[in-house]
């Protein structure tokens, strides 16, 4: 549900430096477009923020033009390039927070290609350059959630998942969607580790794979993903855990089975197939009602409640109607 804000976009009691950093303040023509889009949709976060305003913070970053979608804006501050970029997931550089930041600097994504497999009528090996122009770029932001109990709020460029399938044409068999994520010992210094099998494997129903929110993503923040964040292509799937936005992407398959995920493989009792965020069902080592906000939440402050579906259950509520989400989770 939008909630519509009465309180002014720049209202002299909000300093300037919370409502958005300082890079953006600065390019003020941008802001001002921003701002209009919003107000026109009724777009506006806490205390006046206008959330879909962000550009990208690195003047030396390679940028990736996109337009921003309102209807897909979280009504959250968004989280900072810095803690996007230097606290991650991407078990293939290393286990820490900090090692994919510190190690993925190895990763090379030109030249890459993205095989499309299985039961399609189309089945194609896309250039990544290719596959970027494929459809029109835009600017979403979503609500991250990772299992361990921390979330953020990521300014994600991309388009729906469904832009590529409509394209490829899934047969009559096609009830899932696999991704398999690169594994490369020569730049990624994880891969053998004993901590997953390997390649990393992802997969999803097909309806949720149509869903308009799944995204594949290739950039966040105005310009193309960071290597520790995926690149060059990944998926989001913002009412799910993190764990299931598979990264750095080689090939999609359509198939008939629910694929045999890499932590269903590594612990099927901790991490199921569906993996959606569900304040009800623990971890059976920790609870899920709450989470800290990486950016906002101090180590000592209070945790916020965890949403049902990460916040999207309105959108995305119907396609578990009737399940049983203790034993799907």
């Amino acid at each position: 549900m939008v909630i519509k804000h009465k309180r002014q976009l720049f209202g002299d009691d909000i300093a300037r430096s919370e409502i958005t950093p300082r890079a953006f303040f600065e390019n003020r023509r941008r802001v001002l477009r921003a701002a209009g889009a919003l107000a026109a949709t009724g777009l506006v976060g806490v205390n006046g923020e206008a959330l879909a305003m962000t550009t990208s913070p690195d003047a030396k970053g390679q940028k990736l033009a996109a337009t921003t979608n309102t209807k897909f804006v979280a009504m959250d501050k968004v989280t900072s390039f810095k803690d996007i970029t230097s606290y991650n997931n991407f078990y293939e550089f290393g286990t820490d927070k900090a090692d994919p930041g510190r190690n993925a600097h190895t990763l090379k994504t030109r030249p890459w290609t993205v095989a499309i497999e299985g039961e399609v009528k189309k089945p194609k090996v896309y250039d990544i350059d290719e596959l970027i122009k494929l459809a029109p770029m835009e600017e979403r932001i979503y609500r991250l959630r990772c299992v361990e109990g921390w979330s953020m709020v990521v300014p994600w460029v991309g388009y729906s998942l469904s832009e590529l399938i409509k394209r490829v044409e899934p047969t009559g068999n096609a009830k899932y969607v696999e991704f398999v994520t690169l594994a490369d010992a020569k730049t990624m210094p994880y891969v053998g580790s004993r901590v997953l099998e390997w390649p990393y494997v992802e997969g999803l129903r097909m309806d949720e794979a149509m869903h308009p929110l799944a995204l594949l993503a290739f950039g966040l923040y105005g310009e193309v993903l960071p290597n520790q964040n995926g690149a060059p292509v990944r998926a989001v799937l913002p009412w799910k855990y993190g764990f299931k936005s598979g990264k750095s992407i080689v090939k999609i398959r359509f198939v008939e089975k629910e694929p045999r995920t890499s932590w269903v493989k590594a612990n099927s009792g901790e991490y199921g197939f569906f993996s959606n965020v569900n304040p009800k069902v623990d971890h059976p080592r920790w609870s899920q009602a709450t989470e800290r906000r990486i950016g906002e939440d101090g180590l000592f402050q209070k945790k916020r409640p965890t949403l049902m579906f990460n916040g999207y259950e309105s959108q995305v509520g119907q396609l578990y109607a009737g399940m049983d989400l203790a034993k799907y989770f």
